[in-house]
């Protein structure tokens, strides 16, 4: 039973193996041969002589081609469909065979090989070896007397009149192993090739091939003339597997004297590699809890030594687990498939999540004595289940809220959850289950810290509820792990105290609409607009005041809220909006011990109803109209009325009886409800400009009229009815004095405006003709600079100016000795040149322009100050001052000088010079 699930298990592969070679060939572009350069098939013992053993697939790509297959083994044929059969009994066999099997054209000289493997199925598990049943079966492999190949002969038959002849065919020559890793001697002799013709000609012996003459070359050779062949190096299986190689014999002159023979050398594998992992690490999990034989992972080796031999056959196991935790045999592996598997219960992730266990693959079908070893680390991670329902850490949770507060965190509820943090496992999900039923609480989960944040979202009402009972219940976001029931501990109750604060008035409507006709005068009533305090556990007095009164028509009374009008109320206000006017007002209390005022406001709508007390005004004020009377001569008219309906339209359009000239010159006439025509009533009108009055009147009740005046503008017009230019001038009422008047106007603008550049041109004129070393605008020498005038006091004012002005003759002028001259008097000489500064000079011209000037006027007889006695003061003739020639400075005891000693002490020292001489 064994051998038979071997058997089908290698036979699965291999079908694996062919449908995977398969479809890379449809994916490859087609190419003629085997569908596959190596066969193995495993048989057992019920194989008998006869039976087909397996059926090679060969690939013509649709040629249509005629293929023959031979076997490189006597013991082995295959029919034209390519099944393989034996001989004979394949239980004769006691070791492994390998033959090649070859594909050649009937037609043409291609060939195709393949290699097929057979063992015998007794024989996959041998007994342990030892060294010497070891180096045995290496004797074996090397044949102790290498054979002798002899070429096969000749053998014709007779053939038909086209002279043509068949072959026989040849001889199959057995194959020949060679081991691998071979120590030598080299080069190594394998065979013998003979020829039966070398006794009597010269024979000359040489092989091709793969190996011998073709890459790699130099790995055979042969003997030319005793024809013995050699290896002559170390061979590896796992480089290449197989030879094919040909011998051929020729005689001296090089004509081929017999068939080439087909030589078939198989490098027999020996334990020279080790089982490979794919990967060092290999990553596996497996949830707690886990039933035994739960499937964890696997992990692969590969061993490139002959896997149909106990070389390449790999086992695995387990060398060790850490930790060993709950018992040190947690998990198991299969030897030959590496799939780890659970074999034992007690996985719990929470006392242990992670194992490391090492894995041990060991080729020779595990056998520690011979087989080579590799191991590899397998890390298994155990995930998490929710088998651990959360707890809340206490029964009861406490918190206090103040009224009217909404997003307020009353409490923080903590709970604790032995599953994988920050998993669906691990989140708490709460709920109130009782206690709220008007939903004004909400717990939501703090993602961090998971814990439960119990938050107000709906205002508390201290006067309906104080407190609050409130039973909640936690779970996870992923169900309990099946088998697991909730905790006790998953249900909590929270008590909630609501705080009382100081609630602002209420109006109980708001916004408060009444309605009004407009007109209502100052002083009346219109509403009492009260509210209420909805603390009613504390005695409050209310107040109101006005918060917005756009138009300033209202009041409010302070203890009751009683609105009264202060003014007109107006629909037609701009303060307004469709018919409705806004007002708002405030309520606050007076607080309480600890608490501010509270206020609340309210909005009072008053809707006013239209009266007719706007009368209508006419539309449009200015209009135009041709002297001559034409049917497209009239000029339409309506009204506009600022009441609303039934206080507007239709409107009544009139003429007034006065003054007459008015109705015999015009008439109106109705076209609908809101429109009418104004037109000539005679054929001509005098060009100019009229103001016709109208009488306007609305539908209220009662009406109420207007008498408003269009100014039209009557003007000759042209075939198309429009004014001419002229006519517009005309019928602008501008008369000829009008005219004349502007035209004037305009003229006096023009002579300005020509003055002042001719003022300006010649203003440039004087510049250019004397320059000066400085801007015109900033010399200061032809001004007057009036830094500060202070008058004199009282005692200031008291002088004669009469002595500072100049005598009313020139008598004393004329008579006064030649040379002696006044300041101001100038010679009457010829005036000295001074130079002239060019334009644009030069900065380094002002210098000498400076010191010229200077020259010239030290020279100048005419320059002030003038060469002549300067008289500083002059008085006048005829002074009343009278002389002063007569003091002089000798004294006598005639002159009393004491009244200096009156004059204070300013005059002490005057008065000792002169008054002090009888003291002496």
């Amino acid at each position: 039973m064994k051998v038979r699930l071997l058997v089908q298990l290698v036979c699965t592969l291999l079908v694996g193996a062919s449908s995977g070679s398969r479809t890379g060939q449809l994916q490859k572009a087609c190419r003629p041969g085997f569908s596959q350069n190596f066969y193995t098939v495993i048989v057992s013992r019920d194989k008998l002589h006869g039976q087909g053993i397996l059926k090679v697939k060969f690939e013509d790509c649709q040629r249509s081609r005629e293929v023959g297959f031979v076997s490189s083994d006597p013991k082995f044929s295959v029919r034209p469909d390519g099944t393989v059969y034996a001989e004979q009994e394949v239980a004769n066999l006691s070791e492994p065979v390998q033959f090649m099997l070859t594909a050649r054209g009937l037609h043409d000289p291609h060939i195709w090989e393949t290699t097929v493997k057979l063992a015998l199925a007794g024989h996959l598990h041998p007994l342990p070896l030892t060294k010497i049943s070891f180096e045995e079966m290496l004797s074996r492999v090397w044949d102790p007397q290498p054979r002798v190949i002899k070429f096969s002969r000749r053998h014709q038959r007779g053939s038909s009149a086209n002279g043509l002849r068949r072959q026989k065919r040849d001889w199959v020559i057995p194959p020949i192993n060679v081991p691998e890793n071979s120590r030598g001697p080299f080069p190594h002799m394998l065979v013998r090739i003979r020829s039966d013709q070398d006794k009597n000609d010269g024979i000359r012996y040489s092989i091709t091939g793969a190996g011998a003459d073709q890459p790699p070359s130099g790995i055979y050779n042969i003997d030319p003339i005793s024809g013995n062949m050699f290896v002559t190096q170390p061979l590896d299986r796992e480089e290449k597997a197989s030879f094919h190689l040909r011998a051929h014999a020729v005689d001296m002159n090089g004509n081929q004297v017999e068939n080439p023979v087909d030589l078939y050398i198989y490098v027999i594998d020996m334990n020279d590699n080790r089982p490979e992992f794919q990967n060092q690490v290999y990553n596996g999990s497996v949830a707690e809890g886990s039933k035994p034989g739960s499937s964890v992972m696997q992990v692969t080796a590969t061993d490139s030594d002959d896997s149909t031999t106990a070389n390449g056959m790999v086992r695995y196991r387990i060398l060790s687990q850490i930790p060993e935790t709950p018992i040190s045999n947690m998990f198991t592996i299969n030897s030959e498939t590496g799939d780890i598997v659970t074999v034992a219960a007690g996985l719990d992730r929470e006392k242990v999540s992670q194992y490391t266990v090492i894995v041990q693959a060991t080729d020779m079908e595990g056998n520690n004595n011979f087989g080579l070893s590799n191991t590899a680390t397998a890390l298994i991670c155990i995930t998490d289940i929710n088998d651990n329902p959360p707890e809340l850490t206490v029964r009861t949770f406490s918190g206090e809220v103040p009224e009217n507060k909404v997003n307020v965190v009353v409490t923080n509820l903590t709970v604790v959850d032995k599953d994988q943090p920050h998993s669906p496992n691990w989140n708490a999900v709460y709920r109130i289950v009782s206690g709220d039923p008007s939903g004004h609480f909400t717990i939501r989960t703090n993602p961090i810290t998971n814990e439960g944040m119990l938050t107000v979202v709906k205002p508390v009402d201290f006067e309906m509820n104080r407190a609050f009972m409130l039973t909640v219940v936690v779970s996870n976001q992923a169900h309990l792990a099946s088998g697991i029931q909730s905790s006790l501990q998953s249900t909590a109750g929270v008590t909630i105290s609501v705080q009382d604060v100081n609630e602002p008035p209420v109006f109980p409507v708001n916004p408060k609409m009444i309605r009004f006709e407009e007109g209502v005068p100052a002083g009346t009533t219109l509403t009492v607009f009260s509210a209420q305090d909805p603390d009613h556990f504390i005695q409050q007095t209310v107040r109101y005041s006005k918060l917005s009164d756009p138009a300033n028509w209202l009041k409010i009374n302070r203890t009751n809220g009683q609105i009264t009008t202060m003014a007109l109320l107006d629909r037609e206000s701009m303060y307004v909006k469709n018919n409705m006017y806004e007002a708002t007002f405030l309520a606050f209390d007076n607080g309480k011990s600890g608490s501010p005022q509270a206020s609340g406001t309210g909005t009072l709508q008053i809707y006013l109803i239209d009266v007719n007390d706007n009368a209508p005004v006419l539309i449009p004020r200015e209009a135009q109209i041709c002297e001559h009377s034409r049917p497209n001569s009239k000029i339409n008219i309506t009204a506009s009325d600022t009441d609303a309906d039934p206080n507007v339209g239709p409107f009544v359009f009139e003429l007034p009886t006065f003054p007459a000239s008015i109705r015999r010159n015009w008439t109106i006439s109705r076209l609908n409800g809101d429109y009418a025509q104004l037109r000539l009533r005679i054929s001509y009108l005098e060009a100019g400009v009229y103001e016709i009055p109208v009488i306007v009147s609305d539908s209220g009740n009662p009406p109420l009229s207007n008498r408003s005046t269009i100014r039209i503008k009557v003007c000759p017009c042209d075939n198309n009815g429009d004014c001419s230019a002229t006519g517009a001038v005309a019928a602008a009422g501008l008369g000829t004095g009008a005219i004349i008047a502007i035209l004037i106007c305009i003229i006096i603008l023009l002579s300005i405006v020509l003055l002042f550049v001719v003022w300006m041109k010649r203003r440039e004129k004087e510049r250019q003709a004397k320059p000066l070393l400085i801007d015109p605008e900033d010399d200061v020498r032809d001004n007057i600079l009036k830094y500060d005038e202070e008058g004199g006091g009282e005692e200031d004012q008291d002088y004669d100016l009469s002595q500072l002005q100049q005598p009313e003759s020139l008598d004393h002028i004329i008579t006064k000795p030649t040379g002696v001259r006044r300041v101001d008097e100038r010679p009457v000489v010829a005036e000295s040149q001074y130079p002239v500064r060019s334009n644009l000079p030069h900065p380094g011209d002002i210098g000498d322009f400076i010191n010229d000037g200077l020259r010239a006027a030290d020279n100048d007889p005419t320059a002030p100050p003038y060469d002549s006695l300067l008289v500083f003061d002059y008085e006048g003739s005829g002074s009343t001052a009278g002389s002063v020639s007569s003091l002089n400075s000798s004294s006598s005891g005639q002159q009393d000088y004491d009244y200096l000693n009156d004059w204070g002490p300013r005059f002490k020292k005057l008065a000792d010079l002169y008054g002090g001489g009888d003291d002496d």
